[in-house]
């Protein structure tokens, strides 16, 4: 299946603003997002560990305040930007579901795979 564009490389700023798109995961409509961190994007889908709720505060709010931490939105729980590793919170150990992401010629693409697709036209 082809990559799909996400967006301009600088619409996602280093630990701060993300940028969210459309998915169909696991059968279901949902949301990925992509952020920046030591300069790398890193996608996930936009589903916590803990319950399946999206973790933006506001739509592409996804770093807490320092912006070394992805936050879940509703019961804080923090990731590592990087691996998708819970690092406190009631998913401790658990991880975010990673979406395969590359960076060429100031796009950023995802790669979608037999459980993350595009939505249908």
């Amino acid at each position: 299946m082809e990559e799909v564009l996400i967006c301009d490389s600088a619409a996602v700023e280093e630990g701060g603003k993300g940028v969210r798109f459309p998915v169909v995961a696991f059968g279901d409509a949902a949301t990925g997002f992509v952020v920046r961190y030591g300069g790398q994007p890193y996608a996930y889908l936009n589903r916590c560990a803990h319950v399946p709720i999206e973790l933006d505060w506001f739509q592409g709010e996804f770093f807490e305040s320092s912006g070394l931490y992805l936050m879940c939105s509703t019961h804080g729980a923090i990731y590592q930007p990087d691996s998708g590793r819970c690092m406190g919170g009631p998913c401790t150990g658990g991880r975010l579901r990673p979406i395969p992401v590359r960076e060429v010629d100031n796009k950023i693409y995802w790669q979608p795979d037999e459980h993350i697709r595009p939505p249908g036209p």
